[in-house]
């Protein structure tokens, strides 16, 4: 059964169905006499109401059913002329199905609609080829989608929060915990939590391809990630009060309260600069600390550029903190240090993506460039950049735009070519029961079948029943609408089926003269759209995102774990000048595709309610580990300040990056199904296996900052790995999975 808010929506969608689609139905066929314009004015409320999901409140919704309008009456028209003939129409199902699948690059919006103009090509491209009825079919489809539009408004879905308001929230949140150090942990990281796109209503994720939309997400990540560094920070109680650290933190909520004024408030956001000037400060203090531990002890002996005035805020006392007066290691200290200095990073980095989605275009160019590759790029570009990159055999939204092409095109081919009686009813079996996997269309399948054997014997014996009198049809029609459109849904898919059998077969009784052979008809149709669907599923792709999700984040691992040996070097040189970022750009384009591979994994699990879920991988946990890598490889060298010592041989750092390295690359090798064992993780070195660094090194800023990265880089890996060795080898499947 359903939730309580769910059956409820169910029960608002129906009655705007319902009552959208009788209202254009019966006064053009029983007042206008306009059999066909009734039919698509029926038809149409159907198509976007229910085949489409439209997500968003009642304004959104009508919003889109609006703007759909235009499309809508070209597909029809286009299918219109292409019923001349079977491969002419064949031709036009296979580009259509493939645009409007692949529209799903888009966003929700773009995906929801798809099926529904699709459904208005696949009822206009088959015989009788009457161009002459193209008017009147449009003038239909025109008056059930503004019908439905306007039902929309009458009777809407709640509004929800939008992505903005729950970001300023999180922003507040943050900004509290940084200036009153009080908030306690798990609250810090279920605000954290509620930024999960997962947990955000279709309508409201900014999934879109402009900057704008990619910033915002950009900036809810990087809140996520900062509410989750500020919980560790708590968990770990630091011994010693720290000016230097409190005075930066109160900058993080500075900067985090203004980004939350700005987006409730919809003015301009600042730059964070002095968040930017007040984190250089910090680390120049860090290295003043070491280098007075280390025995330099006049500070006009450090290099100039590291000279800087202390902190002017005044600092908090950070909880938990020890009396004053007691000194704890040097080391330890720049340990807290560094993990405020990276939390620090998170806030200065959701104030650059709050800067561009607020203001358009970034007030000055973002630091690094790399990571915010989309500020400078005109929306034409970046559209140009989302298609091209999804126009891949890798990408899931093109495997799940041609798997739905090539069924669709040869369902219309076969019904076509065998001279299928109502045979859009194979297509759109085609559309309703296939899925992006094998066995996902097969669970689908078979109580559909069963439910549409229950629906053919129940039609014909209402159409033997009732004979030629329409009017009995007439008050059927209404209240079975009703029925299937809520009741279907609650009860399954067979329930559906069977109920929504019965609407066709009142439906179609009004229009024309019809017999009990439309139930047979239909359970054929039915059949024939579901073979196809299921040999469409068993050619291409029939593990759907499954496997593809574990290529992707197996390429993306190996991809992130060789930033780390790069990063570490370049903070080990001496020398400022000759430090250099280790390239990103391949890393974020497998960030991207392992997004999309993900989501499409997480919908497919969605889906299968009745499945075990057994043991599986951590996929999100390997993609917040991949974003700790990127993000390091450029804040670390960016704010890493060079020692005012030369820095001594650390092989120590370099052992533990390169071995992290093949960490990664030995579990992404697992992920691909290739070894499977391979070296245990016992005898890793500290950092790489989370184990703590060894005693006695020298203090050095930049050291300390690795050793925490790559220590809790290692603790992330072991997680990954974990989850990894309790799920099931590779290419078996559970007992009581279909593959």
């Amino acid at each position: 059964m359903t939730t309580g808010p769910k059956r409820a929506a169910t029960l608002r969608r129906s009655l705007r169905v319902t009552v959208s689609a009788c209202a254009g139905f019966y006064p053009l066929l029983y007042g206008a006499g306009l059999p066909v314009t009734a039919l698509y004015a029926l038809f149409a409320p159907i198509a976007m109401g229910l085949l489409s999901a439209v997500p968003g409140s009642g304004r959104q919704q009508a919003s889109v059913t609006l703007r759909v309008i235009p499309p809508a009456l070209a597909a029809a028209t286009l299918g219109t002329l292409l019923a001349v003939d079977t491969w002419a129409a064949t031709a036009g199902m296979l580009v259509i199905g493939f645009v409007l699948a692949f529209a799903a690059v888009a966003g929700p919006r773009a995906a929801g609609v798809g099926p529904g103009l699709q459904l208005f090509y696949i009822l206009a491209c088959f015989p009788p080829y009457a161009p002459g009825t193209l008017e009147e079919r449009l003038a239909g489809l025109t008056v059930g989608l503004l019908l439905l539009a306007a039902c929309e408004i009458l009777l809407p879905d709640p509004v929800h929060p939008t992505y903005r308001e729950r970001l300023a929230t999180g922003l507040r949140t943050a900004a509290h915990e940084a200036l009153d150090r009080n908030t306690p942990p798990d609250r810090l990281r279920d605000a954290g939590s509620s930024l999960r796109l997962s947990r955000i209503p279709p309508a409201e994720r900014p999934a879109g391809a402009g900057r704008t939309d990619r910033a915002l997400e950009q900036a809810g990540r990087a809140v996520r990630r900062l509410l989750g560094q500020l919980a560790s920070l708590a968990e770990a109680r630091p011994e010693v009060r720290d000016p230097a650290s409190a005075a930066l933190l109160a900058h993080v909520g500075e900067v985090c309260e203004a980004g939350a004024r700005s987006l409730r408030t919809g003015t301009g956001a600042q730059a964070p600069d002095m968040l930017e000037r007040a984190m250089r400060d910090f680390q120049t203090e860090r290295v003043r600390l070491a280098a007075g531990e280390q025995g330099v002890s006049d500070p006009e002996a450090a290099p100039k550029d590291v000279r800087t005035a202390p902190p002017k805020r005044a600092p908090k006392v950070a909880r938990g903190a020890a009396p004053e007066g007691a000194r704890p290691s040097v080391t330890a200290l720049l340990r807290t240090q560094s993990r405020v200095l990276a939390l620090a990073e998170s806030a200065r980095v959701a104030g650059v993506a709050l800067d561009i989605a607020l203001n358009g275009v970034p007030s000055r160019a973002p630091v690094p460039r790399a990571m915010f590759w989309y500020a400078e790029l005109a929306t034409p570009r970046l559209w140009a950049r989302r298609v091209l990159g999804n126009v891949t055999l890798r990408s899931v939204l093109f495997q799940n735009a041609v798997r739905t092409a090539l069924g669709l095109a040869a369902a219309r081919l076969v019904a076509g070519s065998l001279d299928l009686t109502h045979g859009f009813w194979v297509l759109l079996a085609v559309l309703t029961l296939g899925r992006s996997t094998l066995g996902a269309t097969w669970r689908a399948i078979r109580p559909a079948l069963a439910g549409n054997a229950a629906g053919a014997v129940a039609a014909g014996a209402l159409l033997i029943g009732i004979g030629p009198y329409t009017e009995g049809y007439a008050v059927l029609l209404a209240p079975l609408m009703l029925l299937a459109f809520f009741g279907g849904p609650m009860l399954g898919i067979a329930c559906t089926q069977a109920l929504f059998t019965l609407v066709v077969a009142t439906a179609f009784a009004q229009i024309s003269p019809v017999t009990w052979r439309l139930s047979e008809a239909r359970m054929i149709d039915v059949v024939t759209g579901s073979v196809i669907g299921l040999l469409c599923g068993l050619m291409a792709w029939p593990a759907g995102a499954r496997r593809e999700v574990r290529r992707a984040m197996a390429e993306l691992l190996r991809s992130c774990g060789a930033l780390v040996p790069g990063t570490a070097e370049a903070l080990l040189k001496s020398s400022p000048g000759g430090r250099t970022v280790p390239g990103t750009l391949v890393s974020l384009s497998r960030m991207r595709l392992a997004e999309a591979a993900y989501t499409q994994y997480r919908t497919e699990a969605s889906a299968k309610p009745g499945a075990p879920e057994g043991p599986e991988a951590d996929w999100h946990a390997l993609l917040v580990a991949a974003d700790d890598m990127l993000w390091g490889a450029h804040r670390l060298p960016l704010f890493g300040l060079r020692p005012v010592v030369p820095a001594p041989p650390d092989a120590w750092t370099r052992n533990s990056a390169r071995r992290l390295e093949e960490e990664a690359a030995r579990i992404a090798a697992r992920l691909d199904g290739g070894d499977n064992g391979g070296d245990s993780r016992r005898g890793a070195p500290a950092g790489a296996g989370g184990a703590e660094p060894p005693a006695g090194r020298p203090p050095v800023p930049p050291s300390v900052d690795l050793e925490v990265w790559i220590t809790s880089l290692g603790h992330q890996l072991a997680r990954i790995e974990a989850s990894v060795e309790e799920r099931e080898p590779l290419g078996r499947e559970r007992p009581g999975q279909v593959p």
